[in-house]
């Protein structure tokens, strides 16, 4: 089993930037995919960014130019930097983690992004 905690998320103002974090503990040999997914009210949950053991990395239109994900393998850690935030990323962000066959999700982190 992998267990995923997050952190960072809360409320910021149109045009200011957040970091989460995610760590990934237990059973982590194996892990190969790591990211992002958030879940707008009435929406379904959407991928925001991903990166692979060999840090490639794919995004959603929406976010390119303005999120960056990373990720720490020594401390099995992803992250999300989300700069120049608009309302419409008003979201729970959904830690994603891809361990063999298996996916795992964190609890999710509320962003709030006011006009």
């Amino acid at each position: 089993q992998v267990q995923l905690v997050e952190s960072g998320g809360g409320l910021v103002q149109a045009g200011g930037s957040l970091r989460l974090s995610c760590a990934a503990s237990g059973t982590i040999s194996g892990i190969s995919t790591m990211g992002w997914y958030r879940q707008a009210p009435g929406k379904q949950r959407e991928l925001v960014a991903v990166i692979s053991s060999l840090k490639d990395t794919n995004y959603a239109d929406s976010v390119k130019g303005r999120f960056t994900i990373s990720r720490d393998n020594a401390k099995n850690t992803v992250y999300l930097q989300m700069n120049s935030l608009k309302p419409e990323d008003t979201a729970v962000y959904y830690c994603y983690v891809r361990r063999w066959t298996s996916s795992y999700w964190g609890q999710g982190t509320q962003v709030t992004v006011s006009s």
